[in-house]
């Protein structure tokens, strides 16, 4: 093995806490660190790849001061374990903000790409930034590309990654062909049957694939299948209560362990299993002889859950998706300082824990599936991942997995796990989206493009080699071309009948509006079709949150085992009645039930409240589409509507409530209080709490002090906006003619803060109810209130001044009408404005008059 200082650099060395690469980091190392050639690694989980994609950024960051470079992971929570960690250690051989992590929202994300050198993101935040690459000088700057867990390519991610790597791969001939700086592919995978074609779409040479066998791992990991016969899925996880205890006495006695479990339900049982067989058996805990007990029982005392403090104390625990922050950290803590030996984890956080362990137990590879109403097996990428974990590098010299699972299953598990994983594309089932945003980019203009498209993807070279697998007739090229001209044809179609593109009988394609909002918003076309045939010019704001629950977005919530029942009991208590059509094993219905319950503030069980979460997150982005899709109708009430929705989904409340309710801490008894004030004014508003005494605003609010400050946040982030309009030319508006309307939008700021405030915390929303950080957006609408149509709309991202200029046809007939302006937030209540907008039109030339005057003015 190579030591650590081949590296050169005293600054590089200083990143490794260890002495020597592992043996497939020594292999790669030349590869990767002496040559700017491309490179596809696949080994199995646990042996140190991410490492050997360090050796191509080094070897960036010595060589190429311009070179920026883009690492690309399936799952969120392996993006942001590798920022973390990239932004902990590069960061501290780079200046602040060269190591970023993308939001998912383009205009902030353009700007941290801008600067960065090093960029963390998902495939699907790449594939909204890389979509516009032409237009986009940041993402055709990128030198090196770093795709990791390619084994995913077979999963549902699959498309996605497969489009962007095709994509990139594309940009790297394109700059070739110009001459430019070179773009670097790094491919990273568990081991793959078929290494060498994905190497080759990649654009790797023969020298540059190392595809190790899943037996060839730095630490050596013996497997062992214990299988069970009980049908019955339940009774066989109870059949697998004093194994597991066995297995654990067995192979890893005072070693750390992590058993994975179907369920959050699961997890909790089998902990308090594991704490009564000890006691009974042994007699004592899971605790070692040298870790100080009462310190234990310290930091158990503060967990929120009484099962967790009860068997923490007892040197076992167990985490789950739900669970609040600081006990999560409290218990991760634990188990790394070795304090606890014994982790349980429901299979669903097995991305989410960065931890390694002497002995993995996998309880059961099956979980329930409620959309299905079945039990589905666990993904092979998860197995694979969960198996990756037992190696603790430098500590042992083995590393040890037990799986238990039902006898039928057994020989199927073996062949996966022990031999390399045949990976094939799904991209041809996924088509419609990435074919509708490379026409809005004109990439695709005709069906040719379209054909051409597909052969720079996996699935092109794959098509042949498995015709039985894609339904291809045979193997020569004329069966392949004609495969591909069906497929394009169908896509097409399809695009074609859902109003998202426009196809000539010489097969010309153009995008539609449709398509164009779809593109922009990342929003599935399904989802757009289904929003453009629902509206109608009187939908309200009930209408529109069915509407956004139907989005395709949503049809994969998970549904599990006993929720319909729970989602029952949930929709009868809700202020609104649910249509009657609604289907409680329907994931659609879940995210309206979620929704409803997130505007009436409801308490929901852990799993629940971690759907709600991913509803809340979607709807944020799905709400603006459909505002432009309502725009391009020309209606007015709706559009507001749907303005006025964005506020419900970001503060938590419905549209009739009281606005005050949005401030943290706020009751209903103290809004009572509010309203029953009797003082020179009423108080109405966010901004009437912060006019108030001190002693006064007390007495109504009767909040602790950390309460209070809570509350001073929000009502000091509350906009006060000044809003400012001038239509040019007023007095000489002609029918039929374009008008424009000027608007200035400026945040009042007090002259004491002016010195202190900075910019960049500008526009932060305060939404206690909201999962993620958000920034303010604005709506400027003008339209008639009495003939029901919007005129013109833009969208605004306000810091301290923003101006829009908002152009429209005038009527066709002359006189005069009342306009209405509308200045609306898409993140609080209450803070909307309107302002009457007079204008006269006079009548206009005639068309004699026009084409001779037309005439004279060129």
């Amino acid at each position: 093995p190579l030591p650590i200082s081949v590296l050169g650099e005293s600054a590089l060395v200083k990143l490794y806490n260890f002495n020597e690469f592992n043996p497939i980091q020594t292999q790669t190392f030349h590869h990767l660190f002496k040559t700017d050639k491309n490179c596809l690694l696949c080994a199995p989980s646990g042996s140190g790849k991410s490492a050997c994609a360090e050796f191509a950024i080094m070897r960036m960051l010595v060589n190429d001061p311009q070179g920026k470079c883009v690492y690309i992971a399936p799952k969120e929570e392996t993006a942001l374990h590798t920022y973390k960690d990239w932004s902990a250690r590069f960061g501290s051989i780079l200046r602040s903000g060269q190591v970023v992590q993308l939001t998912g929202e383009v205009a902030p994300d353009l700007k941290l790409i801008g600067e960065a050198k090093i960029i963390v993101c998902t495939a699907k935040q790449w594939d909204v930034i890389s979509r516009r690459w032409r237009q986009r000088s940041a993402v055709q700057a990128v030198t090196l590309f770093i795709a990791d867990d390619l084994h995913f390519l077979g999963g549902n991610v699959g498309p996605v990654m497969e489009v962007i790597i095709s994509r990139m791969r594309f940009i790297s001939t394109q700059k070739q062909q110009k001459q430019e700086s070179q773009l670097r592919m790094i491919g990273l995978s568990a081991s793959l049957a078929n290494a060498r074609e994905v190497g080759e779409w990649m654009g790797v040479s023969s020298k540059g694939l190392f595809n190790f066998s899943p037996k060839v791992r730095p630490i050596p990991l013996e497997i062992y299948f214990h299988a069970f016969d009980q049908s019955n899925f339940a009774s066989r996880l109870m059949a697998m209560g004093k194994p597991v205890y066995n297995a654990v006495m067995r192979h890893s006695d005072s070693k750390p362990s992590i058993i994975f479990v179907p369920s959050r339900r699961q997890a909790q049982l089998t902990a308090i299993d594991l704490m009564t067989y000890r006691q009974s058996i042994e007699g004592d805990t899971f605790l070692s002889k040298d870790v100080d007990a009462d310190g234990i029982a310290k930091i158990a005392s503060t967990l929120r859950e009484p099962a967790l403090q009860q068997v923490t104390t007892s040197g076992i625990s167990f985490l789950h998706d739900g669970m609040m922050e600081d006990d999560w950290e409290a218990i991760l803590g634990l188990y790394r300082d070795g304090a606890i030996n014994v982790l349980v984890c429901p299979v669903d956080i097995c991305w989410k824990v960065k931890i390694v362990s002497h002995l993995v137990v996998i309880m059961g590879t099956e979980t329930f599936d409620g959309r299905e109403r079945r039990y589905v097996d666990y993904p092979i990428a998860d197995l694979l991942h969960m198996m990756g974990m037992a190696s603790r590098q430098g500590i042992d010299s083995s590393g040890k997995c037990v799986i238990m699972c039902h006898i039928p299953k057994k020989e199927h598990l073996k062949k996966l796990l022990y031999d390399p994983l045949p990976i094939e594309s799904h991209i041809d089932h996924y088509l419609h989206d990435h074919f509708n945003s490379e026409i809005v980019t004109k990439t695709i203009s005709c069906m040719q493009d379209a054909v051409d498209y597909i052969t720079w993807t996996l699935l092109y070279r794959r098509l042949s080699k498995n015709p039985n697998y894609y339904n291809l007739q045979g193997t020569s090229n004329v069966h392949l071309s004609e495969h591909i001209s069906d497929m394009v044809e169908t896509v097409l179609g399809d695009l074609e009948a859902s109003k998202c593109c426009q196809l000539t009988d010489d097969g010309d394609v153009s995008p539609l509006n449709l398509g164009m909002i779809a593109a922009y918003y990342y929003v599935q076309y399904e989802t757009i079709e289904l929003i453009a045939a629902s509206l109608t010019a009187k939908t309200k704001v009930r209408g529109i949150l069915e509407i956004l629950s139907h989005a395709s977005e949503f049809s994969n919530l998970p549904i599990r085992q006993g929720e319909e029942k729970a989602l029952k009991i949930l929709a009868r208590n809700l202020p609104q009645n649910l249509p009657e059509s609604a289907q409680f094993q329907d994931p659609r219905t879940k995210a309206l039930v979620l929704l409803h319950c997130h505007f009436s503030r409801k308490a929901l069980s852990t799993d629940l409240r971690t759907d709600q979460k991913r509803v809340l997150c979607d709807s944020i982005n799905l709400i603006p589409a459909i505002v432009d899709v309502i725009s391009s109708n020309g209606w007015l009430k709706p559009a507001l509507a749907a303005m006025e929705l964005s506020q419900m989904v970001v503060q938590g409340l419905w549209n009739k409530d009281n606005i005050l309710m949005q401030i943290p801490h706020f009751t209903k008894e103290i809004v009572q209080r509010c309203e029953a004030y009797e003082g020179e004014e009423p108080i109405e508003s966010v901004f009437d709490i912060l006019t108030l005494d001190d002693d006064v605003r007390n007495d109504l609010l009767r909040l602790p002090d950390e309460k209070m400050a809570d509350v001073a946040v929000f009502c000091n982030n509350y906009p006060n906006i000044e809003v400012a309009f001038d239509v040019q030319d007023a007095d000489d508006i002609t029918a039929s003619d374009p008008v424009q309307i000027a608007v200035t939008l400026e945040r009042e700021v007090d002259d004491d803060d002016e010195d202190e405030i900075d910019e960049s915390e500008m526009g932060k929303v305060a939404a206690s109810l909201f999962p993620k950080e958000k920034r303010e957006g604005w709506w400027i609408v003008v339209g008639d209130t009495k003939t029901n149509s919007l005129l013109s709309l833009k969208r605004v991202n306000l810091l301290r001044k923003q101006k829009a200029v908002l152009e429209f046809m005038a009527p066709d007939e002359p006189g005069d009408y009342n306009l209405t302006l509308f200045c609306m937030s898409d993140s609080y209540l209450g803070c909307d404005q309107e302002y009457s907008v007079p204008i006269s039109v006079a009548v206009g030339d005639s068309d004699d008059d026009e084409s001779s005057s037309g005439g004279e003015s060129k």
